[in-house]
């Protein structure tokens, strides 16, 4: 665990992606002998935020700028378009005006280029001019940050002074200076080589609410200007805008009014001062007696928006709470505006990223609301306008989520070295316990100084394997609902399941093979809704065959089986090994991955589930010895976290059981984080385990 290095005090700094890029052809491009020669093209990276190498296409043709429509885009496209602008090749492509939505014409719609192409023009397309598309679908590029060699910027006609491309919030007073995160300082941009300040003359509050939000705080608050007046007068500054003029629903400053200063700027400025901002953190960033508030406002119920999974803080699958379950968003008309508020709600800063078509993985539930349309300005998402979705609107390949501005906290400046544990001289931590949502693992629990391997050497070192992905399982509870049933199984057809430790510990002083064992038997259908696929923790080498059943097992236990009492007291559990884990069947378009025949690859992949039928070995609870009474039936996939998961908190399921000492009603399947709490305090006076999180 390396220690972060020393600082003067510390910086926030943000990318403002707002310069321009006017740029000819990479190469000389002859006429097409299907396209006669036409004027010539030009083309620039525009919109937000953005690094120099990626943006929104913007294209120069019969003397007006337009924009590309993503319809039918591909990577082909832009690798063309990204050598245009001279890059040597395209990584990736935006979608649904990632960067912003341009203005004036799109010129060009559903474009089919196979990537060699000279020039876009010689791609297939619509024609010039002819889309039916709104700005809402302007395609984006990002290209690999390398410029083609002896290419030059012919057409770049904006001046070093025209943009701004980073901005942070500079701390003067002592404690500021220390203390993360900074909520108070003075507004500063980025100038050639150093930092330049912006004229207060005309500031005003929606002007602090955008800066605030790019900083990642849900609010601004009014701040002591005299005192650094007084501070500043013993300044030299250097100002570089002036006339900031913001509505305070925009996500980033480049999209303010504003003007920069020309020539010597030292003198500028008159009587005015250089823009401070004071900012609200939001609960999860809030420190002393601001921590204290966050505890009455949990006190007050809970929300009724959250994200879901997101592989880090503040990003996310946006879900809503109504009539006491949990849904989602459909991504119709979803913008930057929209997902803004939902940052803000949550106590984060505005979005950086209004993310459409499931990025964030798929939801479960109802899809509650369409076409959200926020102004920007509004305390809650349930206060923008919106339709109410019908079952022919949407489908959850089209849930809405979000990447919100979240305040620099250090912890980037944290390194952990796994794997070459030869230079480890000394163990730091011990007895690691996260939930999952802390931001360091200082957080979690942990023995703190009273580490119980100090002097093991490198024999117990932690590892980890970091992922932008991951899977996401949940099982199919109306499945469970509607296959559960009673059988009494004569033991002389149990021995391999007593083999794999699938009926209770009484029946080893049964009388085999004479008598029987009752079963609580059900289906169970996985799914995997997240943007990886499940794959088992350990290779083929190391799955265990198991001659009696005569297959492998690549997971000792995929999934815990329990019956609960209502107090939460169990008495009667099973388990399941992934004998097989394969697509049995997937979403539309998606082709099966998995198979298990002939010792295949296992897993689950993204858009598929795996079906384990109610007549299999070990598919079951043993309940031989339970007595009548009401009950709970949980189960638990991935009970041991032996596989990633972007969110663990909807593996557990739990059902109502009646049971009578002949037959079983088993009813109000669901996920344990589908339902409101009420709901949940309704549903038993215990209500099951909610996830299979640590508590």
């Amino acid at each position: 665990m390396g220690g972060c290095g020393s600082w003067a005090w510390p910086e926030l700094l943000v990318l403002l992606g707002s310069s321009w890029l006017w740029v000819g052809s990479a190469q000389p491009t002859p006429p097409s002998p299907t396209h006669p020669p036409g004027p010539q093209l030009r083309f620039r990276l525009a919109g937000y935020p953005r690094k120099h190498n990626e943006g929104r296409v913007e294209v120069f043709y019969n003397d007006e700028w337009g924009t590309i429509c993503d319809d039918d885009f591909t990577l082909g496209n832009a690798h063309v378009l990204c050598r245009h602008l001279g890059f040597v090749a395209a990584t990736g492509w935006a979608h649904s005006a990632k960067y912003g939505k341009g203005v004036g014409r799109i010129w060009l719609d559903n474009v089919n280029c196979a990537g060699s192409e000279k020039s876009i023009g010689d791609c297939k397309h619509r024609g010039w001019g002819n889309s039916d598309c709104s700005h809402e679908e302007d395609a984006g590029v990002v290209c690999k940050d390398e410029r083609i060699p002896g290419f030059k910027d012919s057409n770049v006609i904006e001046t070093e002074q025209s943009h701004v491309e980073e901005v942070r919030l500079r701390p003067v007073v002592s404690g500021g200076r220390r203390q993360l995160p900074v909520t108070e300082g003075i507004v500063e941009v980025r100038y050639k080589d150093s930092w330049a300040q912006i004229c207060d003359q005309g500031w005003h509050s929606h002007n602090s609410r955008v800066i605030c939000g790019m900083m990642g705080f849900p609010a601004e608050k009014k701040v002591n200007r005299n005192f650094y007046k007084l501070f500043t007068e013993r300044q030299q500054l250097n100002y570089r805008l002036h006339s900031v003029s913001c509505t305070g629903t925009e996500v980033h400053l480049s999209m303010c009014s504003f003007e920069f200063y020309r020539g010597n700027s030292s003198a500028a400025c008159g009587a005015g001062m250089p823009a401070v901002v004071s900012c609200v953190p939001g609960p999860l960033f809030a420190t002393g007696n601001a921590h204290k508030k966050k505890q009455r406002q949990q006190q007050q119920g809970q929300p009724r928006i959250r994200l879901k999974g997101g592989a880090r803080v503040g990003e996310g699958r946006v879900e809503v709470l109504r009539s006491s379950e949990w849904g989602t968003i459909c991504d119709d008309r979803w913008n930057l505006q929209s997902a803004s508020v939902v940052c803000r709600e949550l106590g984060f800063g505005s979005a950086k990223e209004a993310l459409t078509g499931a990025r964030m993985g798929q939801g479960t539930g109802p899809i509650h609301l369409n076409e959200v349309q926020c102004r920007g300005t509004e305390k809650s998402l349930w206060n923008c306008p919106f339709r109410n979705i019908t079952q022919e609107d949407c489908k959850h390949s089209e849930d809405a989520a979000v990447r919100c501005n979240i305040p620099y906290m250090g912890y980037e400046n944290l390194e952990t070295w796994y794997w070459d544990a030869s230079n480890v001289t000394e163990m730091v931590m011990s007895g690691v316990k996260c939930a999952g949502h802390e931001m360091s693992l200082s957080h979690c629990q942990h023995h703190g100084a009273s580490l119980s391997c100090r002097n093991t050497g490198t024999r117990f070192a932690a590892g980890v394997i970091c992922s932008e992905t991951a899977s996401d399982l949940l099982l199919h509870a109306p499945l469970v609902q509607e296959t559960a049933y009673i059988e009494d199984r004569p033991l002389h057809m149990l021995y391999c399941a007593a083999e794999e430790n699938c009926l209770a510990s009484s029946a080893r002083l049964a009388n085999w093979p004479y008598g029987h064992r009752r079963l609580l038997r059900f289906s169970s259908q996985i799914h995997n809704r997240g943007r990886a696929d499940f794959r088992p923790k350990a290779g083929r080498h190391s799955w265990v065959w198991h001659e009696c059943h005569r297959h492998y097992h690549s997971m000792d236990i995929f999934t815990h089986y329990d019956i609960l009492t209502p107090n939460g007291t169990k008495v009667a559990e099973g388990h399941k090994a992934s004998f097989c884990l394969e697509d049995t069947e997937c979403e539309e378009d998606v082709a099966k991955r998995y198979e298990c025949a002939n010792f295949g690859e296992q897993g689950i992949t993204v858009g598929c589930w795996d079906l384990y039928r109610h007549d299999i070995d070990c598919q079951w609870i043993d309940i031989t010895d339970v007595k009548p009474g009401n009950y709970i039936l949980q189960v638990v996939i991935n009970p041991n976290f032996e596989v990633a998961e972007s969110d663990f908190t909807n593996n557990a399921m739990k059902c109502n059981c009646k049971y009578d000492g002949h037959r079983i009603w088993v009813h109000s399947c669901h996920i344990g984080d589908a339902l409101s709490e009420e709901a949940n305090k309704r549903f038993e006076q215990y209500p099951g385990q909610l996830n299979n999180q640590i508590s």
